[in-house]
Parts: structure tokens; C-alpha cells; sequence
């Protein structure tokens, strides 16, 4: 029996001590941000997952600045604790839970300090339950939240503080996805996965579109919500059948000036810049989520960003930051957040990574 300051808190959902999460070695916990300036001029994120059963935690912070990507990385053993969110240089304080959130940072010529706070409550997205044949390969819970950020930003001594009206998105997720070490005897075939997300921030209100299809397009998690500022719950419009009608950049799987339909309502999306999801460990081979780097490890890296191979595996998980018109010249910011692996008919791709 182990015990953690988690238990002290009325959070039980088992007869188990917070330590342990059921009996999947793939269950997780985490959190996540990014934000940029109302003008499109700068961009941010950071990651912190938590990971019970490998006995892991890594966290990871991002930065755009003159067309480069600057990324810290962090490793530690979790000992149990799941409630310790700091990960080396990287750590997380929650002010108001559902609120307001805080991010700190000072590792390897890179310190921030960042304060999150709600443009309202945030919303649960439909719980995402995926499986090839009788293998579950996800089963998670996510909360996303669009709101504005204050603070600042430091690389290398140049510190910046965020412009005014910055803004972004921050979500916090839990349950089980491929981490850790891949398992040999999982035999899938050619991976095929196709994922959209675009959290919008409108001048009063919030959107939320997100898409989980099959290789021929049928849609296996898809929901569209709008969230005016300041309401709860009970203020959100869902729509169930949202469809995004997407083009892509040459020579890429990266998103390009797409069109969202919602209801009656139309969106489009016009990218501006391009962030690599890798710098936060998603599908990164050396900073992938749950890796075990040991009792406490760092590592800065620094993606010149106009030198990426798209058709690399490892760099088809992307944020397009995008400005967004709307309908009767509503105008907003957002990202476009794709990942196309393996087959997708109704983009015509075909393989692994090429466009086919």
C-alpha cells in the first residue's frame, strides 16, 4: 500500500490509493497550453503528463521566435506522487481549479512565467473510446478551455512579456493512450490515425471543433461547441455533425485555408505560422510521452522550422496558428491542429506519410 498527499483529498474513485489507476500501464494524466498574441506574431506551449504505472513524469515547453522552435524537455521518475506538478525547470500551479492556471519555467537559457485565466467553464469533450479489433487502443476523458494569458518569456536573457489581448487555449486530459515504450506484440499493420482540433477565440464567444475519422472519413468522434464568454454549461450550443472541408499546404499533410461549417455558421481558417507538435513530445522518438529517462533528465532543442521534412513521421503533428473570419465580419485567432498518419480517402492520401 502506497499512500501520496492525493489521498488526502476526497478524490477517490476506487477502493485503491491515488497511486495506482486501475490496471492499464497506459493510463495517463495531462495537461496542456498554448497561447500567441492577438496579432499572430508570437506563439507558445507547454505540456506536463503524469504516468502512474511506467512510474514516469515529463514535461515540455515551447517558444517561437524568428522562425525558430525553442523547446525544453524534462524527465523525472514519479515516485508515486501524482500530485507534485513540477518536472525539473517546468511547473504547474493550479489557482482556481477550471479557472485559472499558472506555468513556470527556468531551465537551459529558457524561463517564462505565464498566468491562464477562463474565458468560461470549460467544456468536456465526448469521450474518445478507439479500438482496432478487440485491443483498446484509447479510452480518455478531455476538458478544453479557451482564455488569456499575462507573464512573460525569456530565451537565451531576451525576455518578452506577452503582448496585451494575448490569448489561447489550455485542456486537461486522463485515461489511456499508446505511451512509453511501444509494445512488440501489438500487430496493426500500417498505423493509420487522422485527428483536427481547432479551438477558436472569437471577440465574445469561444469555438471548439475537433475530428477523429476512419481511413475512408467516417467520423468516429466529432463535435462542434460554441461558448459565449462568461457562461457555464448550460450556455453552451452543440452541434453534433460540424464538417470541415479541409485543402492542403504542397508537398505536405499540413493544413492550409480550410472552411468549418457549424450549424448555419461558417469559419475560415487562413494559417499564418506553423508549430511542430514533436518539440511538446507528441511522436517524438527521443521526448515521446512516458519514455523513462531515468531519475531526473533535461534537454534543450532548438527546430529551425523552415528546415522540416513534412513527410518525416515524427513532423506531421502540427498547430497551424491561424487567423479566422467568421460570418458578418466576425474575426478571431485560433489553431488548426492536424494529424494525418496512414491513409485518409478524402484528402486522396495513401501511405504512411507522403501525400500518395
Amino acid at each position: 500500500m502506497v499512500l501520496s498527499r492525493g489521498d488526502d483529498y476526497p478524490i477517490h474513485q476506487t477502493p485503491d490509493p491515488i497511486a495506482f489507476s486501475g490496471t492499464d500501464r497506459n493510463f495517463y494524466d495531462r495537461y496542456f497550453f498554448n497561447g500567441y498574441a492577438p496579432d499572430g506574431s508570437s506563439f507558445f506551449a507547454a505540456a506536463f503528463g503524469v504516468y502512474p504505472h511506467l512510474d514516469v513524469a515529463d514535461a515540455h515547453f515551447c517558444v517561437v521566435r524568428g522562425g525558430v522552435q525553442h523547446c525544453l524537455h524534462a524527465s523525472r521518475r514519479l515516485g508515486m506522487e501524482r500530485m507534485e506538478l513540477s518536472c525539473g525547470p517546468i511547473r504547474i500551479e493550479v489557482i482556481e481549479p477550471l479557472q485559472s492556471l499558472r506555468v513556470i519555467v527556468d531551465g537551459e537559457g529558457i524561463a517564462a512565467d505565464i498566468t491562464f485565466t477562463g474565458r468560461a467553464r470549460p467544456i468536456a469533450e465526448p469521450r474518445f473510446t478507439w479500438r482496432i479489433g478487440a485491443r483498446t487502443i484509447m479510452d480518455y476523458t478531455r476538458l478544453t478551455q479557451n482564455g488569456h494569458y499575462h507573464g512573460w518569456i525569456a530565451v537565451d536573457g531576451a525576455r518578452e512579456a506577452l503582448p496585451a489581448g494575448s490569448m489561447g487555449t489550455r485542456d486537461r486530459s486522463w485515461g489511456v493512450r499508446p505511451i512509453g515504450a511501444a509494445d512488440p506484440q501489438f500487430q496493426g499493420g500500417v498505423p493509420q490515425f487522422f485527428w483536427q482540433w481547432t479551438p477558436i477565440n472569437l471577440p465574445a464567444r469561444s469555438l471548439f471543433y475537433h475530428l477523429n475519422a476512419h481511413a475512408d472519413g467516417t467520423a468516429w468522434n466529432t463535435r462542434a461547441v460554441i461558448v459565449p464568454d462568461g457562461s457555464g454549461a448550460d450556455g453552451f450550443t452543440e452541434i453534433d455533425v460540424p464538417r470541415m472541408t479541409t485543402q492542403l499546404a504542397p508537398a505536405t499533410r499540413w493544413p492550409a485555408t480550410s472552411t468549418l461549417a457549424v450549424g448555419d455558421e461558417q469559419f475560415t481558417l487562413h494559417p499564418l505560422s506553423r508549430f511542430q507538435m514533436r518539440g511538446l513530445g507528441y511522436t517524438s522518438p527521443r521526448w515521446g510521452h512516458g519514455l523513462d529517462h531515468g531519475l531526473l533528465e533535461t534537454e534543450r532543442e532548438d527546430i529551425l522550422l523552415a528546415d522540416i521534412d513534412p513527410a518525416r513521421p515524427d513532423n506531421l503533428h502540427v498547430q497551424m496558428l491561424c487567423r479566422v473570419e467568421g460570418p458578418d465580419g466576425e474575426a478571431g485567432m485560433g489553431v488548426f491542429e492536424q494529424l494525418a498518419i496512414g491513409d485518409y480517402a478524402p484528402l486522396g492520401l495513401s501511405g504512411l506519410s507522403g501525400r500518395g
